[in-house]
């Protein structure tokens, strides 16, 4: 089996329960501590193997291969990796079954992540699964107020449209959105609507 963790809770001494996102499910494993046993990390992409224990209440997790990437080495990009990750866990909560969308969005974004900047990239895959789960909403209207927007345009969690003086937010270019919500993609956004953009994006996905 394949996936990424999502997130590690220690339980007694030095076992874990490790959540990972696989190719079709959300999958909750323990893992006993070990001194041969390789070291996890939030985020990682994993082989593993599953056994079935009757007298645990989770399955054990068990011959965890890691695949490493480059920038793995690169504090910063490493650092926006996890926290990209982290917006999962919370979305999936109470979730065992779901799509290889989800699977394959990671992956293509953990290969785009060396040579594209990691903001750009989790702009552009937060947008494909708004987009996938019929998410995205029309710039036209204020979610706070209810007012049309014309030109002054904030977004709030989710990318939800607002006014800046309801959202208390900054100001952002209505028409880089409205690229950006048809395209998919940041080529003509400036780096600074990507950098509030991608603190948005990382408030993460539940409303």
């Amino acid at each position: 089996m394949k996936g990424f963790i999502l997130k590690l809770n220690r339980v007694r001494d030095e076992d874990l329960i490790v959540t990972v996102l696989g190719e079709k499910n959300i999958g909750r494993y323990y893992r006993f501590y070990g001194a041969r046993h390789s070291v996890l990390q939030m985020g990682y992409l994993i082989d593993f193997e599953v056994e079935q224990d009757k007298a645990n209440f989770l399955p054990r997790i068990r011959s965890i291969t890691h695949h490493g990437f480059k920038w793995l080495y690169n504090r910063e990009k490493l650092m926006y990796w996890h926290r990209f990750i982290a917006i999962f866990e919370p979305h999936f909560r109470d979730v065992e079954e779901i799509d290889s969308f989800y699977f394959n969005l990671l992956l293509d974004a953990a290969k785009k992540w060396e040579k594209q900047s990691p903001k750009r990239v989790i702009v552009e895959k937060f947008i494909d699964i708004l987009k996938y789960e019929g998410r995205t909403h029309n710039l036209d209207k204020c979610v706070i107020c209810g007012l049309g927007i014309e030109k002054s345009i904030s977004l709030i969690k989710g990318f939800l449209p607002a006014h800046p003086d309801c959202a208390h937010s900054s100001t952002l270019n209505k028409k880089e959105l409205e690229y950006l919500f048809n395209s998919g993609e940041t080529l003509y956004l400036s780096d600074e609507s990507v950098d509030v953009l991608c603190e948005i994006a990382l408030k993460g996905l539940i409303g």
